[in-house]
């Protein structure tokens, strides 16, 4: 294994740098039988170890704090006709505010702004133009449901469950239990926080068992969380807005585990791009376009539970800037001759944070 301390922040990245051969079979299409019966791969140390996720308990030490992000996936996809008979789908990205909601649209010709929509279902969607302004990429639109159904109720109802891309079967009852965490409490994403969907009440019990705490934030996952950079230099690369929440007793809870001498483990890149944003801007609450790459410095995360993430993503550079460029690279080369199931039902792995030698640090300060 790669030793962890290097220079990622003096060397620049380029896209490539975070590409590899995945044989799609190890694209997982279903969630394992049993949550917690996903592998875990142990990136820490010199070496990898094989292990299962219900092991993570054991990993962690008394006084450490877990950060879960809480956000609950809504069906946000909806299908429906144009009045031309057209079929059109609509990704809802956000719902905002007087039953309006912004969305991605698939269809074959744009309809023009007035256009009312026919859904699934029975309700209405009138096109009232783009968001978050007249050239933005998506689409804005009012439900009219029956009296007092909010978007969520008409979602509830009428919507599919947001399955990847890379998923290639439909939605079916499976999905609207296992693309969901077992905490999930606030509605808004369209994309799971995948590294919690390992975490069933055996595993929570045994960390309580562990005197390890718990924390929750919130962000609402979009659908930018799987769009690939199609640049070189990463650093023109444009990150997507997410909404974000840290409470007050989270901010607490992390305070107090800093001055006890523990740990904080982010479940998931979400929950990452959540408490770094805080840490920067102050803020408790808003939107983050936090783009993480080697070189970044950590304000809050000490070790990371994460799944395995697509080639050339930004996840993927967030991942490489916490635990080392070329530590990354080869427990990807481990997972892939290991059979571990990749993306959002696939297996996880836990790392720690790499800390740069003194050299690397002033390096990085005289770019």
């Amino acid at each position: 294994m790669t030793a962890p301390h290097s220079c990622d922040a003096a060397r620049a990245f380029t896209v490539g740098d975070f590409d590899f051969d995945l044989p799609p079979e190890l694209i997982a299409q279903h969630p394992a039988a049993e949550r917690s019966a996903s592998r875990l791969l142990d990136g820490r140390g010199d070496a990898p170890a094989d292990r299962f996720f219900r092991d993570l308990p054991g990993l962690l030490r008394a006084g450490d704090l877990l950060v879960f992000n809480d956000t609950k996936v809504v069906h946000a996809r909806l299908f429906g006709d144009k009045p031309t008979g057209g079929r059109l789908e609509l990704l809802v990205e956000r719902v905002l505010l007087g039953n309006e909601v912004a969305a991605h649209m698939k269809v074959s010709k744009k309809p023009r702004p007035g256009t009312v929509l026919r859904m699934d279902g029975g309700f209405m969607a009138t096109l009232l133009g783009r968001w978050p302004d007249a050239e933005g990429p998506l689409f804005r639109l009012r439900f009219d449901g029956a009296p007092g159904e909010t978007p969520y109720d008409l979602m509830e109802r009428h919507g599919h469950v947001p399955l990847p891309p890379y998923i290639t079967h439909a939605d079916g009852a499976e999905d609207a239990e296992r693309y969901q965490t077992v905490f999930a409490r606030v509605p808004g994403a369209v994309a799971a926080p995948t590294a919690a969907l390992h975490f069933d009440e055996g595993v929570l019990a045994a960390l309580d068992a562990q005197g390890v705490r718990r924390a929750a934030v919130t962000l609402h996952v979009g659908a930018g969380t799987f769009q690939p950079v199609k640049v070189d230099n990463i650093a023109d690369h444009r990150m997507h807005h997410e909404r974000y929440q840290v409470p007050a007793a989270t901010q607490a809870a992390i305070a107090e585990t800093r001055a006890r001498g523990g740990r904080i483990v982010a479940v998931g890149t979400t929950s990452v791009r959540t408490l770094e944003s805080w840490a920067r801007s102050g803020l408790a609450e808003g939107d983050t376009n936090i783009f993480i790459t080697p070189g970044f410095d950590w304000k809050v995360v000490d070790l990371l539970v994460t799944n395995f993430h697509l080639p050339r993503s930004t996840l993927m550079m967030l991942v490489s800037a916490f635990a080392g460029h070329a530590r990354v690279m080869a427990l990807y080369a481990h997972a892939i001759r290991e059979r571990y199931r990749f993306f959002s039902y696939g297996d996880a792995m836990l790392l720690e944070r790499s800390s740069p030698p003194s050299e690397c640090t002033m390096a990085s300060r005289r770019q």
